[in-house]
């Protein structure tokens, strides 16, 4: 298992079973909706300060195997 997907978990007791980052009730899709408008990773880190620069990193790698995984959804 890569090294950064060890920092996304999923459980059913938190956030809805919704990928988080591990040892937190931050979801993996907040980190990548600001990301996606626009914010930087200092940004990120101020909105949520226990968050690190490896966080951020971890739920963009989550998000890009799941990209890489044919879902059936054209786009």
């Amino acid at each position: 298992m890569n090294s950064l997907l060890r920092k996304i978990v999923c459980d059913p007791k938190i956030c809805s079973g919704k990928p988080c980052i591990k040892g937190t009730r931050i979801p993996v899709h907040i980190i990548l909706d600001l990301l996606a408008a626009g914010e930087d990773n200092q940004g990120i880190k101020r909105a949520y300060p226990n968050l690190t620069d490896e966080d951020i990193r971890a739920s963009l790698n989550y998000a890009s195997i799941l990209a890489d995984e044919e879902a059936g959804i054209a786009v």
